[in-house]
């Protein structure tokens, strides 16, 4: 008679005792790998055909995050109701944001012709610098230079032409996720509880909890993020913009805005903006102020990379710089622009649900008694 031991033992499959037991180990962690790797090649499909939906939606929830915390604060100390704070909150930040746009736009177009003069100026100074400075090229190299910048603009004019053609598609899509993206930045703010209850209640009854509080969690980083992250743009932004200001660069605003608004978008963004403010110093100013431009681009990364990210979004999101790194990486070698944007708040939410998941599995199996809850505290509730 076998004994309970023998008994209880999950039989081997016929002929499982000729192939060694790490290759059934790798070939069982195989398997899995390949299923997880093919759900998520759907994901990605189905986000890259569904992208004029979901960025609008993904930007919402990112807004609905950040002004979460107003909206309380608006509903908590006044009469109004949270669909009218919602709306006073959503139109006020619409309008901060149209007064700065035009204002940008107002200095772009009184500022042209200046820009101009000032441009044409700062390239005879840039070309004389080549000619006497440390590289000391000839007029002959220069005119070779400028001939093939010449042809490959007259190459690539094709390319011009056909993006042109599709401005009109583009700025139709550009306002339909625009509207797409405050109505469900409305509801959201003022609804938000009541729509993920809705979702929460389609799962199986043992995973509503668990699920709802991971989510919760989850959604009070995003608001971490979204906030921290506004203020390191924001000292970004007047950083660089004071440099110019002090250099007396044109488009001191416009540039500011750029900073602010690339900043959302780690390391790729800081790169882009800086390049930017040293080429507009550059065929303005000359080459020794654009260095100086250069500095105190430098100088405003540095303190970002090492003072603010550490201390602040360190804090915010607890993810590893190279976590981020890496996170941007994958993200734009997907989705382009879109996964580099959304790539540290993902991150960070999903973070925070597993983190929640692992440690609610443990306790419930370890140190709580049967039957009984994990209560949330005040700090992992999200704002109303």
């Amino acid at each position: 008679m076998p004994s309970p031991s023998q008994s209880a033992r999950t039989p081997t499959p016929p002929g499982a005792e000729t192939v060694p037991r790490a290759l059934r180990v790798a070939a069982a962690w195989s398997w899995r790998f390949l299923v997880i790797a093919a759900a998520a090649a759907v994901i990605v499909t189905a986000l890259r055909v569904s992208s004029l939906v979901v960025v609008p939606l993904a930007v919402a929830a990112l807004v609905a995050a950040l002004l979460a915390p107003a909206v309380q604060a608006l509903t908590g100390r006044t009469p109004l109701r949270r669909g009218a704070g919602a709306l006073v909150v959503l139109l006020v930040t619409v309008v901060v944001v149209l007064s700065l746009v035009g204002l940008a736009a107002t200095q772009l177009a009184s500022g042209a012709g200046t820009m101009r003069a000032s441009a044409e100026e700062g390239l005879t100074q840039v070309t004389d610098w080549l000619q006497t400075g440390p590289l000391h090229l000839s007029s002959a190299q220069l005119g070779g230079y400028v001939d093939q910048a010449r042809e490959s603009l007259k190459g690539s004019s094709r390319l011009l032409t056909s993006g042109l053609l599709t401005v009109g598609t583009s700025a139709g899509h550009f306002l339909a996720g625009l509207l797409i993206c405050l109505i469900a930045s409305y509801f959201f703010l003022a609804e938000g509880d009541r729509i993920w209850r809705f979702f929460v209640r389609m799962l199986p009854r043992p995973a509503q909890e668990p699920t709802n509080e991971a989510f919760r969690r989850g959604w009070v980083s995003l608001g971490h993020y979204a906030r921290t992250q506004v203020l390191v743009a924001g000292v970004d932004a007047v950083g660089i913009g004071l440099g110019a200001l002090v250099l007396r660069l044109p488009f001191v605003l416009p540039l500011t805005l750029l900073v602010f608004l690339s900043s959302f978008v780690p390391i790729v963004g800081a790169v882009f903006s800086g390049a930017v403010a040293v080429l507009i110093a550059l065929v303005t100013k000359g080459p020794t102020l654009a260095l100086v431009m250069l500095g105190i681009v430098v100088l405003v990364q540095q303190i970002e990379t090492h003072v603010l990210q550490p201390f602040l979004m360190g804090r915010a999101v607890a993810l590893h710089p190279l976590a981020v790194i890496a996170a941007v990486a994958i993200g734009s070698f997907l989705l382009g622009i879109v996964g580099a944007l959304f790539a540290v708040p993902v991150l960070a939410v999903a973070n925070t649900v597993i983190r929640y998941y692992v440690g609610h599995g443990a306790d419930s199996d370890l140190a709580r008694p049967p039957g009984t809850t994990q209560e949330a505290t005040a700090a992992d509730t999200p704002g109303g």
